[in-house]
């Protein structure tokens, strides 16, 4: 070997292990930079005409390990998806109150039905009838902020996705541009290891946002895609596209994420996505949140429903001059088709003595008020003839109102031995003539209407409903217009058309025993419904087809924040309907006695009976009390908030788990640099000694010479 080929060696065995220092140093320096990933300098041989002629670095590479880089990757992406989801739903648990405290929303429940019994221990008292309305109105307005405050939460959930959606955008854009600096120092042999470890916290964090998987790409850099496949970066980053809802309430549609690809492909994010933080956003905003507003919606509207049932049994002492009822959402003639039965309406002075009387009959498709026949055309001006003049009825926008002359007052009583009954409902019940609760929108979907029921709604109107698949992605929307047949069986027909309507996801059906609408899916799990817009008018009431049947979850959410109590009856106590009407008393006899606390005994029993309730968010509903029904939901929510902390604890321990492992094989072990420097000290001292060794040869042979 020539002292040339010696010189080359040694320098090359200096060179490799001065950079051999130079990467042990930066670690050193880094051990405690959180993320940082140690560098490892590959040495190889350098070979010169097929002979050794000593060694080179090839490349500094970071010591990933993949796989565990993967498992960190994944297990953050859930972590930061049970992470969301707890706090948010946490926030809707605290929104209730403290379940074993006395000020709760449940404990208000309980409280206002013990408030109508003690009001029956003593009818005439004024301050316990204040209290009765006070603890109903209390109830109610807490419903009323809880259902508020939820819809907050969904805002702030959507407003926290526009952040993510940005940050991603964020992360793709600088991930892709370190990919372009990696390939760069690769194609010229320089060292792209802090490039390389820059993109590696970039990358931490877009995995916290969503899941991805993570492969090297041959020319340097990495490639990014979504769990179902979908390229973020690589070829060029891709571009997340959403808009903010805004001002969020129970209806809101949201819009949808969108993913462009390098390529120019735009897909729906949510379809290609199972985890990270935007997928624990949407399932509170889009689900969780949902079903504990519709639980809490359906809750409230069964309190009011039952209170209102015992109320219309009752009257106040003198009576109400005026009685008018809730929006049906239907025309008379259709409202009073069903009913059987008996009731009566009655007019009655300041003293209770009946003035005048209307009985009313109903049997087989026959209608007689005082024994003259009529029919539900021709009811109102029966009604009014048989009244004397004493009272007035009429029926404007789908409200039923009877006004008493001068001083006197009118009660609506039903027979006890046959009373009037139409889908479980009273008379006075079903026309809402004497609710203690209102509400602002149609909050009860129990319509009564069978599929030959005329619909009152005029052709050509439409409506768009959205179906949302299991992922959040939205599926299709489908606009539907009202058939030219005027009755729900043509509309139920025209709803579901497998080609304009809904019939390739499943259908509408009317409930033939009360009236109510649902929808059967074909497929499991069911897609959600939501109604995008609405532009049908009912008439003569003005209500749509989906405040009329409740269609979708957040019509049926949005009743929650529309309860309070009449308006005349908060003003005056007095309006509270305690006693109870004689149904044998005739013209000129007493039918209304003050002191009599009957009354308040149905409205303090009315939590205890049972109601039907029907399915809200993952409640299937059923006969049950609103009490019961009430301990249960906070049950549930109580349950679900500890269930969504146990898996948060669960996902949060093994990312902590999966990062400590990557740390371990992947992070600076000061040990085992201390060794490596050693190592490559002697290297370079060795280095170093044959270059002298060689020019002292120089020196030999030069002066031999």
């Amino acid at each position: 070997m020539s002292l040339n080929a010696i010189m080359n060696t040694a320098n090359s065995g200096l060179t490799a292990a001065q950079t051999q220092l130079r990467v042990v140093s930066d670690n050193v320096s880094n051990v405690n930079t959180p993320g940082y990933v140690r560098k490892i300098a590959e040495q190889q041989t350098l070979v010169s005409m097929g002979v050794g002629s000593g060694v080179e670095v090839a490349r500094i590479r970071l010591a990933t390990d993949r796989f565990l880089q993967a498992a960190s990757f994944n297990a953050g992406a859930d972590a930061a998806r049970q992470s969301v989801r707890y706090e948010l739903y946490d926030r809707l648990q605290g929104l209730f109150g403290d379940p074993g405290g006395d000020n709760g929303f449940f404990q208000g429940v309980d409280k206002a039905f013990a408030a109508f019994a003690a009001a029956a221990e003593d009818p005439a008292s004024s301050p316990r009838r204040q209290e009765a309305l006070f603890r109903t109105q209390a109830l109610f307005d807490e419903g009323n902020r809880i259902a508020g405050q939820i819809q907050a939460v969904r805002e702030d959930a959507d407003g926290r996705i526009q952040s993510a959606v940005d940050q991603a955008n964020s992360l793709l854009q600088q991930i892709e541009a370190l990919n372009i600096e990696i390939a760069r120092s690769s194609a010229i042999g320089g060292d792209g290891s802090g490039a390389e470890t820059a993109q590696a916290a970039l990358i931490g964090q877009l995995s916290e946002l969503m899941d991805v998987r993570v492969s090297t790409r041959s020319v340097g850099g990495v490639s990014i895609r979504t769990g179902a496949g979908v390229l973020l970066a690589g070829e060029g980053h891709a571009t997340l596209e959403y808009n903010r809802a805004g001002t969020v309430n129970a209806e809101t549609a949201f819009n949808e994420i969108w993913v462009t690809e390098p390529r120019g492909q735009k897909r729906p994010l949510l379809e290609s996505i199972t985890s990270g933080e935007i997928k624990g956003l949407v399932e509170t905003r889009d689900i969780e949140a949902p079903q504990v507003a519709e639980r809490l919606a359906e809750l409230l509207t069964r309190v009011a429903d039952e209170l209102n049932r015992a109320h219309n049994a009752n009257s106040s002492v003198p009576a109400p001059t005026t009685l008018t009822g809730r929006n049906v959402g239907q025309s008379l003639e259709t409202a009073l088709t069903g009913f059987t039965g008996n009731t009566a309406v009655a007019v009655t002075n300041t003293a209770g003595q009946v003035q005048a009387r209307a009985d009313i009959v109903f049997g087989a498709g026959t209608i007689t008020i005082n024994g003259t026949a009529t029919t539900p055309a021709g009811f109102l001006a029966t009604l009014n003839a048989e009244l004397g003049g004493a009272a007035t009825a009429s029926f404007t926008n789908g409200v039923l109102s009877l006004s008493a002359t001068g001083t006197n007052g009118v009660v609506v009583a039903d027979d006890p031995a046959n009373p009037s009954n139409k889908i479980g409902r009273g008379f006075s019940h079903f026309f809402g003539l004497n609710d203690l609760i209102t509400s602002d929108r149609p909050a009860i979907y129990q319509t009564g209407l069978t599929t030959s029921s005329p619909h009152g709604f005029t052709p050509g109107e439409t409506m768009t409903l959205r179906f949302t698949g299991e992922t959040g992605a939205k599926i299709r929307d489908l606009s539907v217009a009202i058939p030219a047949g005027g009755t729900v069986g043509d509309l139920l027909t025209a709803l579901n058309d497998p080609a304009t309507g809904v019939g390739r996801f499943g259908s509408f059906v009317l409930d033939s025993t009360d009236g109510t609408l649902r929808f059967n899916a074909l497929n499991t799990p069911a897609p959600r419904i939501s109604v995008l817009e609405d532009r049908t008018t009912q008439v003569p009431s003005g209500v749509s087809i989906t405040e009329l049947f409740g269609i979708g979850g957040g019509v049926r959410a949005s009743r929650g924040d529309g309860f309070s109590m009449r308006t005349d009856i908060r003003q005056s106590p007095s309006l509270l309907g305690l006693a109870r009407f004689d149904f044998a008393a005739g013209v000129g006899s007493t039918a209304l006695t003050s002191g009599d606390g009957r009354g308040a005994l149905g409205l303090a029993d009315a939590g205890q009976v049972n109601a039907a309730f029907q399915s809200a968010g993952d409640s299937l509903g059923g006969q049950i009390s609103a009490s019961r029904y009430a301990s249960e939901l906070a049950g549930d929510i109580g349950g679900r908030a500890a269930l969504t902390k146990t898996a948060m604890d669960s996902a949060v321990a093994l990312h902590s788990e999966a990062a400590a492992r990557q740390r371990a094989e992947e992070g600076v072990n000061l040990d085992e640099e201390l060794v490596l420097m050693t190592t490559y000290q002697q290297a370079f001292n060795a280095s170093a000694r044959l270059i002298q060794a060689a020019r002292d040869l120089y020196d030999i042979l030069l002066g031999m010479v």
